[in-house]
């Protein structure tokens, strides 16, 4: 995948590699070079209790991580089934 550094020096990390490694805004890297190649690594993997609740609108269960949790679209759920088997 490729992406740009901007005139201030930013750069966006494709939204494929943030949801496949949990990351968010805000979220601590740490940066460093490697044989001339710049290495990203996340300080910690962010933990987030996910527990089975009943959706009130169907009464299903279905899984939570909270109130504060990003929702997935369709396309990110497809993206992230994709790495599986």
């Amino acid at each position: 995948m490729e992406t740009k550094i901007s005139t201030k020096g930013q750069v966006v990390l494709p939204g494929p590699i943030r949801r496949k490694l949990g990351l968010r805004a805000g979220d601590p890297l740490d940066a460093k070079v490697e044989g001339g190649r710049i290495v990203l690594t996340p300080r910690s993997a962010r933990s987030r209790k996910v527990s089975i609740v009943i959706d009130p609108i169907t009464g299903l269960p279905v899984l939570s991580a909270g109130s504060d949790a990003q929702p997935l679209s369709s396309k990110q759920v497809y993206e992230i089934l994709s790495d599986f088997p």
